[in-house]
């Protein structure tokens, strides 16, 4: 193959892959119908899982950021307009921040947006922070394993106390089922970033996202 043959293929190659990126900071790619539908960087069966659980956190926060507001425009429309509030706004709205809640510490690990000291983190060479990396990842992924566990056992207490909402007229235990679950989700992100980790070159604060800050952070 001639250099100049050569040369067109690398550009080629760096070109498609450029396209297969984007900055988190670039806030009109979410806009981009290319970008609606997540493609795990995975192999085979943790692909799918990622895959499967990403669908789960944007139908979980879809479903209750459009309800809430559904319910809040509701709630005003009948007090101003027919003098008579929703009874279930307040109720309704409470549950509904417990989805968005625990359905969105699972989307931020999957950004990697959640907070990080990383003082001492960034002053290490490459090899030094992937490890570094993926004991944070596994050590992370344990403790939200492990609150998913106690959150099972505070569920199971809550249905054995029979317990309903004044308002709605439904079993407590059902409104904080999002919450063991979340957990669970959070905890395979994590799990999943150290497997990303243990099998790549580069160095990733999520399955998509690589380490970096601003510009050079970057969303697969």
């Amino acid at each position: 193959m001639s250099s100049d043959q050569s040369l067109r293929t690398r550009s080629q190659a760096k070109s498609q892959n450029q396209s297969q990126t984007r900055s988190q900071t670039d806030t009109t790619a979410a806009d981009d119908p290319d970008e609606v539908v997540y493609v795990s960087t995975l192999p085979g069966a943790l692909g799918k899982i990622d895959a499967a659980i990403a669908r789960v956190e944007s139908v979980l926060l879809a479903t209750g950021v459009l309800l809430m507001a559904l319910n809040t425009v509701a709630n005003v429309v009948g007090r101003y307009l027919f003098q008579s509030s929703l009874f279930f706004t307040e109720e309704l709205n409470r549950v509904l921040i417990v989805v968005i809640t625990f359905a969105g510490i699972s989307y931020a690990a999957r950004q990697g947006r959640h907070i990080r000291m990383s003082a001492i983190y960034d002053a290490l060479p490459v090899r030094a922070r992937k490890i570094l990396m993926i004991v944070i990842a596994l050590t992370t992924a344990v403790l939200m394993f492990g609150l998913c566990w106690f959150a099972v056992a505070y569920l199971l207490t809550q249905a054995g106390r029979g317990r309903v909402l004044p308002a709605l007229q439904i079993p407590v235990w059902t409104t904080l089922v999002i919450v063991p679950v979340g957990l669970f989700m959070t905890g395979m992100q994590y799990l999943l970033t150290a497997v990303k980790n243990a099998i790549s070159r580069d160095v990733y604060l999520s399955t998509a996202v690589l380490e970096g800050y601003d510009d050079d952070e970057t969303e697969i």
